[in-house]
């Protein structure tokens, strides 16, 4: 361990020097070359293991000193002519102790117990104080910030210290901050600290901005692994608080909220609960006439109506699971308002030429970017899985003369790709063990208002696959 104790030795020695130097930034140089020699030796397990308390302490006083030079140019901005030392000083300090905490819990205890992650916030703070372009500023914010992840990762008592002293206002300012490095680090001290019972303060509405903001720092950059996993690993968990930011979002923003659950719910990652899926429900009901805008080239881009269309989508996902579809095939009005919405679009498309009037070029190689494409297709899925071996939502249908109003979307439609398959299928959920439902489309048929030979000719079946409704062809189509 030679080569741990000289620069121990040294770093004691100019820590001592530091406390009573009338100049501090004659000193600083030394400290820098000496904490860099240690920050390298960090990098190995072996010297991690061997660090000692007072070796801490000597960085702990280092932190002190240049906190209380910076602290001073703060208020007198004149004294400003060391500042870019202290901060590159700060910088290697937060690196040595960043990597001596790596896999060393001794290390993230002594650090803690000393203080260590107190002055680290204190020091963050005034670094948000400082109103300088030097880059070295950024430096010692991101480094500072890559210590307190390092000293909360697997160590429960770190995180609960992080957290009362960081929550809420730093952890708001960083991920707020300009600089996206910033943003990233603070996510991943914010993750490393989240579970359960944090996660529900964010609940209340001096804490929501968090929340809020994590998701807006996902809008600006998606990329981010750590933004990605405090949305998808403890926010999208927590239906308090999917509800309570719904409600503070902009449609821009809930749209992304809406696509960040629906590639969980495909993914298999989120179960969602009995009041997630009401609520979703509501917003659907209450929204989806918005909808119509889109039959507008003007309004094509909608955001209300954009939101109408996730949550369609989101609805599709979760009744196609067994362990939602309960829930909604019984929530209030649901049912109706889909049947609603499916008629005054097939009506609108009919009335005049837009988005929901059905076209059949005959290639299917035509691009479809609109936003509303196949809407009506999971309107006739979603009214298909709430019908699914229900006989009170299968009667309903009856009698909002739904039958007819499905058949007559039997016809191939560029705009709602699998329009036809989605029908019969609804069909079949409309038709099984319903003997009114039968009989009303053999009338149609004799009447020739229905042409049996769409459904013949699909041929089509339904088959449920562990807690999936999956459409199948007996034809070896593939499933849609």
């Amino acid at each position: 361990m030679a080569a741990l104790e000289t620069p121990v030795a040294e770093l004691r020695s100019l820590a001592e020097q530091l406390k009573t130097a009338e100049d501090p930034a004659a000193g600083f140089p030394g400290c820098l070359a000496t904490v860099k020699q240690m920050t390298g030796l960090f990098r190995d397990e072996m010297y991690r293991e061997t660090a000692t308390e007072s070796l801490f302490e000597n960085l702990l006083h280092i932190l002190k000193k240049t906190s209380h030079e910076i602290d001073m140019i703060c208020k007198d901005t004149t004294a400003s002519a060391h500042l870019e030392s202290y901060l590159v000083l700060l910088s290697e300090c937060f690196r040595c102790l960043r990597n001596a905490c790596v896999q060393c819990a001794s290390n993230q205890n002594i650090m803690r117990n000393l203080g260590l992650i107190d002055v680290s916030v204190q020091l963050i703070q005034l670094l948000q104080k400082l109103k300088t372009d030097l880059e070295s500023l950024l430096t010692a914010f991101r480094c500072s910030l890559q210590f307190l992840g390092n000293i909360a990762t697997g160590n429960r008592e770190s995180q609960n210290n992080i957290w009362r002293l960081a929550f809420p206002s730093l952890f708001l300012n960083c991920i707020n901050h300009q600089d996206e490095k910033i943003n990233g680090y603070c996510c991943m001290v914010l993750f490393t600290c989240l579970n359960t019972e944090k996660t529900k303060e964010l609940c209340e509405e001096s804490n929501l901005n968090i929340a809020l903001a994590v998701l807006r720092a996902y809008r600006r950059c998606p990329e981010s692994e750590w933004v990605f996993l405090i949305v998808t690993n403890h926010l999208l968990k927590c239906p308090e608080l999917v509800k309570a930011m719904y409600a503070k979002l902009s449609n821009q923003e809930r749209t992304t909220l809406l696509e960040l659950l629906l590639s969980e719910i495909l993914g298999g990652n989120l179960a969602v609960n009995d009041e997630m899926a009401t609520f979703l429900a509501s917003g659907f009901q209450e929204k989806c006439q918005a909808v119509l805008k889109l039959t507008s080239t003007a309004n094509h881009e909608d955001e209300e109506a954009l939101v109408v269309v996730r949550l369609l989508d989101v609805l599709c996902e979760m009744t196609s699971n067994t362990a939602q579809l309960e829930c909604l095939q019984s929530c209030p009005g649901l049912l109706e308002e889909a049947v609603a919405i499916l008629r005054l679009t097939h009506v609108s498309g009919k009335q005049t030429t837009n988005v929901f009037t059905a076209i059949h070029s005959g290639t299917g190689l035509e691009e479809i970017s609109h936003p509303v494409i196949g809407f009506k297709s999971h309107l006739i899925r979603l009214i298909g899985n709430l019908c699914y071996k229900n006989k009170t939502n299968q009667d309903k249908v009856y009698e909002l003369d739904g039958i007819p109003l499905i058949l007559d979307n039997c016809s191939i439609d560029d705009n709602n790709p699998f329009i036809s398959q989605w029908a019969v299928y609804a069909i079949h959920n409309l038709t099984e063990q319903n003997e009114r439902n039968q009989e009303l489309i053999a009338q149609m048929e004799q009447q020739g208002l229905a042409d049996n030979s769409v459904l013949e000719s699909m041929e089509l079946k339904v088959e449920q696959q562990d807690t999936k409704l999956i459409l199948k062809s007996v034809r070896k189509m593939p499933n849609v």
